[in-house]
């Protein structure tokens, strides 16, 4: 499978992937172990992709990594994985700046454990010059509670007289999303069979091609990214036109 990767065109490459890493607990069931030692091992996945991603030149990488409903689990999975995120960050920052990747945070990091804030934003703080990969953690996110974040603030500047009713458009809903410096994904992977979003992006993804995959997550390396990417390739993007159109050059 390693001659995968000469058959991409380099020239048609996504500018942003988006990935929700689905199937650590299950993967960890299926060896015998709780499920943070599946998350454990969900390290090197992410580690091995964001390696893929730089060495191809993508832009743009999205990792839907702790949803605001991941908040439900239970407590020692939590604290698990809050630790894990700290410890993951410490490790890897150094290899991030080394490789020129820039780390990026979405989410609602106030429900974050002070601890684990504080790492982040020495993270982002040593990346932020970065010009390679932009890395994008989505942290106690969803895509609901981006939108009503959104709706919140645009409802503010109305309020307050700094925005008309009439003028409030796309752009203006764009603007105050948490992605609002960041492309939209074109192709968006979800391991470990699962066909659903789980309120990931919703606005975002609204023209992202859907590649789901049975592979678990702990054991997703390169060469699933690789057939993610010419399976992306192998289809025809009309944003709404038809094929003909797009032929004929009036595609977005």
């Amino acid at each position: 499978m390693s001659d995968l990767i000469e058959k991409i065109d380099k020239s048609r490459l996504p500018n942003h992937i988006a990935i929700i890493m689905d199937g650590n607990g299950r993967w960890a069931r299926e060896k015998g172990e709780d499920r943070l030692f599946g998350h454990f091992h969900g390290v090197e996945s992410v580690r091995n992709i964001v390696e893929g991603c730089a060495e191809l030149g993508i832009g743009y990488l999205t990792l839907y990594a702790f949803s605001t409903e991941n908040w439900d689990r239970p407590e020692y999975e939590v604290v698990g994985l809050m630790e894990l995120l700290v410890n993951t960050i410490r490790k890897e920052v150094d290899s991030l700046h080394k490789n020129n990747i820039k780390l990026h945070v979405i989410g609602d990091m106030t429900m974050l454990p002070e601890y684990a804030r504080a790492e982040l934003n020495e993270a982002l703080e040593i990346t932020k010059d970065n010009t390679g990969l932009n890395l994008i953690m989505a942290l106690s996110y969803s895509g609901r509670w981006e939108l009503l974040n959104a709706v919140k603030n645009i409802a503010w500047q109305v309020k307050k007289g700094d925005l008309k009713v009439e003028e409030i458009n796309q752009d203006t809903l764009q603007q105050h999303l948490a992605t609002s410096n960041f492309p939209d994904p074109e192709l968006m992977i979800r391991t470990s069979g699962e066909y659903r979003i789980s309120n990931f992006l919703l606005y975002q993804l609204a023209y992202a091609e859907l590649y789901f995959t049975n592979v678990r997550w702990p054991d997703f390396r390169k060469e699933n990214l690789y057939e993610a990417i010419l399976d992306y390739q192998a289809r025809e993007r009309r944003f709404g036109k038809t094929g003909d159109q797009m032929k004929m050059g009036q595609g977005a």
